[in-house]
């Protein structure tokens, strides 16, 4: 392996990060760039940091010095790239001085430009090496469609919009192209990502694009159908990652009913005391929430619904916390995640006053945790003696583990499928089955493989 042509790559961060990361590995191939197994082996080594909380900055700090000690040279990217010390200076440059260059998030160019000052790009480029839907790090079966970057949100808890920017929408065309394209390449679910996706277009004023020939307007609505019939014609799902509670999604809930797109809203609501949502400056209440679920609820009955909470949140008082509890009881949320309150410096929140004990943060989440896990296994029992469509993920012994249209790829449950007494074919990635589900704990599904000439109620099938 000649090091002049060979990037090592270290991707962390959120899958925004990754679906950056895709765009630079697919650059550099389409350069004749190789990419490194070891640190050894490669000529120099990019880093796409993530600075969102203090956790993912120590990690990407360690990535930096580790790639600094094995190789030596060491280009940055990503949201940490951006981050600067209180005089105006660079935060990664100040800590790691020898690195040879530093940019921000979705700087595919950039970082173009600074590999070829320190690693001159190969003479001929290999484009017939690249596969239409560039390189991806997924399995082959799903990928990522990021629309927008950046945020226009000021949550006090949040630094993205100074990492990452105010939203900016990625033309509706192009969106929908690559979607097509990833569906074209045999990629079987698309996780539509973005900082704030129920926002998609509004910094264009909705502005109409092109597709097809056909008139289509920047609007998540309009994306989401139009997502929806590419997702039918190829056999595919869509799902919907990051969607803030806005009224406007009440319209997208129809879409869902008629296939291609999952019955499955991520919709981050943090709270649901309006006084920690006043101080968090996130919109609405625990009251509205509920209302809002209701009404999807009632609109499509197999809407899965995911979120994340923050405990500990400064001001928190055990009133508020145990109002939050109420509301969780009360909304049977399917699945989610739930975190301490973490300070990013930089971040508002930080200068709130009523700082809740570290300890007392922790226990707050381990006590809404656990009120969790007796919903989802109230809720996962329910499915028992159901046939759900699954996605294969892995091939197992004996089966295969894979997800239903309520289980996003990494952070929500598996569904373990049991092949027949003598069936000997495999059950491969990316394959569709259908499964009758015999047992549930709180996190995960049981079942048996259904022939598809036998099946019979089936949730969550694309029409």
């Amino acid at each position: 392996m000649d090091k002049e042509n060979t990037i090592g790559f270290v991707s962390l961060g959120c899958p925004k990060a990754l679906v950056d990361s895709e765009k630079i590995l697919t650059r550099l191939r389409a350069e004749g760039y190789e990419t490194a197994e070891t640190y050894q082996d490669a000529g120099l080594v990019i880093v796409n940091t993530c600075g969102f909380i203090d956790a993912a900055e120590a990690e990407s700090l360690e990535a930096i010095a580790e790639a600094l000690e094995e190789n030596g040279k060491v280009i940055v990217t990503g949201c940490l790239g951006a981050k600067k010390d209180k005089d105006g200076s660079d935060f990664i440059r100040n800590i790691h001085p020898k690195v040879l260059d530093v940019t921000g998030p979705d700087a595919v160019s950039e970082v173009m430009d600074a590999v070829h000052r320190y690693l001159p790009r190969p003479h001929e480029p290999f484009v017939d090496l690249i596969p239409p839907q560039g390189i991806k790090l997924t399995p082959k079966h799903y990928a990522y469609l990021k629309i927008s970057e950046g945020c226009s949100h000021h949550c006090t808890f949040c630094i993205i919009p100074d990492l990452r920017g105010d939203l900016v929408s990625y033309p509706i065309g192009k969106v929908l192209d690559e979607a097509e394209q990833l569906f074209a390449s045999g990629v079987k679910e698309l996780l539509v990502i973005s900082q704030d996706t129920g926002a998609y277009g509004l910094d264009t004023r909705f502005r109409t694009g092109f597709w097809g020939g056909r008139p289509v307007k920047t609007h998540v609505t309009q994306l989401t159908g139009a997502l929806g019939k590419l997702a039918r014609k190829y056999d595919a799902w869509v799902r919907l990652h990051y969607i803030y509670p806005y009224p406007h999604i009440d319209d997208i809930i129809p879409i869902m009913n008629e296939g291609g797109v999952l019955p499955y809203l991520d919709v981050p609501f943090q709270h649901a005391h309006p006084d920690v949502l006043k101080r968090m400056k996130r919109p609405a209440s625990g009251e509205r929430h509920l209302e809002q679920i209701q009404r999807w609820r009632k609109m499509c009955p197999d809407i899965t619904i995911r979120s994340t909470f923050i405990t500990g949140f400064p001001g928190e008082t055990e009133e508020e916390f145990q109002y939050l509890l109420d509301f969780l009881k009360e909304a049977k949320i399917d699945r989610l995640g739930c975190f301490p309150y973490s300070p990013v410096e930089g971040a508002p929140a930080n200068a709130l006053p009523g700082a809740v004990p570290g300890e007392v943060r922790e226990e707050r989440r381990a006590r809404l945790m656990q009120l969790q896990e007796d919903i989802s296994f109230e809720r996962l029992q329910g499915k028992i003696g159901k046939t759900l469509r699954v996605l294969v993920d892995e091939t197992i012994r004996g089966g295969a583990a894979g997800r239903s249209s309520a289980d996003a790829p990494e952070i929500d449950g598996v569904v373990y499928v049991r092949k027949p007494k003598g069936m000997r074919r495999k059950l491969l990635p990316g394959e569709f089955v259908n499964v009758t589900i015999e047992d549930a704990d709180a996190h995960d599904l049981w079942g048996l493989f259904v022939p598809e000439e036998s099946k019979n109620q089936t949730v969550g099938k694309m029409k």
